[in-house]
């Protein structure tokens, strides 16, 4: 009895090893697909996305046999001369016009942030009408309050480090 588990053990494990080729094998080369519905939109995707989507054109994908080589950091003189040139007067103009732009994002953020706190009300905001017969609408209401806020503070702590590495 012993033998006989252990042989389909066996069997069972090299079935296990052999679906598991198979399935890695699949994932190693995919097909690509354009679909496109009826409003004229356009999807590159390998899984069909509906009935609605009409397949256009398949694209197999191939994997590349090595890993390309590391281009240099550097570039050739010829390479140099080909960019394009910016006078160092129109990048001081672009920069200032960034930092104008950033800036104001920054005002507007700030003022969506105090509106969120003063809707928020350190967590504590006047229960609506409806929400007094259901209180976990009121705490869903704070949550998104909260979340609201939190928010609002990541922007403008982000918008506040754009500034500073500028």
């Amino acid at each position: 009895m012993k033998e006989i588990f252990t042989s389909f053990l066996r069997a069972a494990s090299r079935v296990f090893a052999g679906s598991i080729v198979v399935l890695c094998a699949g994932h190693a080369m995919a097909e690509i697909c354009v679909y496109e519905n009826n409003g004229g939109q356009t999807l590159y995707t390998n899984v069909s996305p509906g009935p609605d989507w009409k397949k256009r054109q398949c694209f197999a994908t191939i994997e590349p046999a090595a890993a390309p080589a590391a281009k240099s950091t550097t570039a050739t003189p010829a390479a140099r001369s080909t960019l394009p040139r910016v006078t160092p007067e129109r990048q001081r103009e672009r920069d200032a016009m960034r930092r104008k732009v950033i800036e104001d994002e920054l005002a507007a953020e700030s003022k969506l942030l105090e509106e969120a706190r003063a809707a928020y009300a350190n967590g504590a905001p006047p229960a609506l009408p409806d929400e007094f017969l259901n209180p976990q609408k009121y705490a869903a209401r704070i949550a998104q309050l909260r979340d609201s806020v939190s928010l609002h503070e990541r922007n403008v702590d982000a918008l506040r480090k754009e500034i500073a590495r500028m």
